[in-house]
């Protein structure tokens, strides 16, 4: 037997097959050898990190100082059986799954075990395919649960743990404040992330933000997947050896590659063809890839995070995009509210853009005056925040004074009128089909009314988007009470 040193001297010597950023799975068995070989079908098959115990009497007190992603014990051990090691587990760590293993194929033991929380109950020798997929499963589990219990208290206190992976991303909104902590708590997940928004909204950053919210140690390596052919697909993601088709002078490793350890981001997934799509599916269920020319399988423990503006539900109905693709994409989704529903970010984007734009112009930033966010509040920014940036640094360049001119903003936005061009289509819209043209007089009460509506009652926001000065309008809006009386 152990001694109370001589067990501590075990923990601290527990068999670590590969460090990467996941929590472990703890093996616990008496027997050495099946502890290497089970540790080596777990790392062939992409899982690296395993912790293997042989003394049952370690195992309570390195889960005491250490977190585990699931447990897989033996159930006849000297000293403590697998049975109890169950009991002691399940109640000290009910965020643990514990899985048994025994050479005994009976039935009334299996049920006691699973009364007793087990999570899976597996009969040597254990297949390597059913092996590999229950402790996946654990995993996944365990995982979902943090996720979850982390989810629920960012939420609740709406609380960031790493602000510093947001800081690229500017807003003060409420709703992007509760997707911040969702991003949080999802982002200590190994599974895939959907990020979806409107062009411009900006889906990179996010992707980014997930990765360093993550800590995972390796890069961020992002690929815009639109108009590659599948066998550019390939070689971009997997990699080639030398000869495997003309001109491939030597091997050359793909991004996936470079992304171990890390997360490899995948922009315009939605314009990805079939053919490659089943190829990524199976990345994403196997965690497995052939480069070009080879027969032999690699390993990628790589984060996926992919990014489109399509609609993939209308892409699935047109046959353009597989739906197993979409469901395992689709578990963790970040859909990013485009900027017309976060109006009130929209003064800190400016200031920050106004910053950026005069530090390249190499000019002192401009004041900015009240006016321009009352009038960009009425604009709908198709284009979002990448729209605004370009707004923004437009007007910086054009600008002769100290304070931001409101023209370059009104042009961009359609509002110009100094143009001696007449759009006759948007008169047509204006009146209708209607026999009796509006009198001038009609028309312009209809327009004032039409833009103080847009302008929320802000006079000098509805006199810009008019073309006129702010008494102009006053001398209008009183004419108009006048002929009322």
């Amino acid at each position: 037997m152990h001694s109370e040193s001589g067990r501590a001297a075990t923990t601290r010597a527990y068999f670590v097959t590969e460090v990467t950023d996941a929590l472990p799975v703890l093996l616990v068995d008496d027997e050495t050898q099946i502890l290497r070989s089970t540790a080596l079908a777990l790392r062939t098959a992409g899982i690296a990190n395993v912790v293997t115990l042989s003394d049952s009497r370690d195992v309570m007190p390195y889960l005491a100082e250490h977190s585990v992603g699931a447990a897989l014990l033996d159930l006849n051990m000297p000293h403590i059986s697998g049975e109890g090691l169950l009991e002691q587990i399940t109640q000290a760590h009910p965020d643990i799954p514990v899985m048994i293993m025994t050479a005994a194929n009976e039935i009334e033991l299996a049920v006691r075990c699973m009364r007793k929380g087990a999570a899976d109950y597996l009969v040597k020798p254990v297949e390597k395919t059913r092996l590999v997929s229950a402790i996946n499963r654990a995993v996944e589990t365990r995982s979902l649960r943090d996720e979850i219990d982390h989810l629920r208290q960012g939420l609740l206190s709406r609380s960031l743990n790493k602000p510093e992976a947001f800081q690229h991303i500017i807003s003060e909104n409420d709703a992007m404040r509760d997707l911040f902590c969702y991003i949080e708590a999802i982002s200590r997940t190994s599974q895939p992330v959907l990020i979806t928004g409107e062009t411009g909204t900006g889906k990179e950053l996010f992707a980014r933000a997930v990765h360093l919210a993550s800590g995972r140690s390796g890069e961020f390596v992002a690929v815009t997947v639109s108009g590659l052919d599948d066998t550019t697909f390939s070689d971009t993601l997997f990699g080639h050896k030398k000869g495997a088709f003309t001109g491939a002078e030597s091997k050359r490793e793909g991004l996936i590659a470079s992304a171990q350890n890390g997360t490899l981001f995948l922009d315009e997934i939605g314009d990805l063809s079939i053919p490659s799509q089943v190829k990524l599916l199976r990345l994403l269920q196997e965690r497995e890839y052939y480069p070009l020319g080879e027969d032999q399988p690699r390993m990628s423990n790589a984060r996926v995070v992919v990014a489109t503006n399509v609609d993939l539900r209308k892409a699935i109905e047109k046959g353009d995009f597989r739906q197993d693709l979409f469901f395992r994409l689709k578990p963790h989704h970040v859909q990013i509210p485009p900027l017309r529903e976060r109006i009130d970010d929209i003064p800190a984007l400016v200031e920050k853009f106004c910053e950026r734009a005069a530090q390249e112009l190499d000019i002192p930033p401009p004041a900015i005056p009240v006016a321009l966010y009352q009038l960009l509040n009425t604009y709908d920014f198709p284009g979002n925040v990448r729209e605004l940036e370009g707004m923004v640094f437009d007007a910086v360049a054009r600008q002769k004074g100290s304070t931001l001119s409101l023209q370059s903003f009104r042009r961009a936005m359609g509002l110009d009128t100094s143009s001696e061009t007449v759009n006759t289509n948007k008169s047509e819209n204006l009146f209708g089909t209607e026999d009796r043209l509006p009198t001038l007089k009609e028309a312009e009460e209809a327009l004032v009314q039409a833009a103080l509506k847009k302008a929320d009652g802000n006079q000098g926001v509805a006199a810009n988007l008019l073309g006129i000065t702010r008494q102009a309008l006053n001398k209008r809006l009183i004419r108009a009470r006048d002929n009322e009386k």
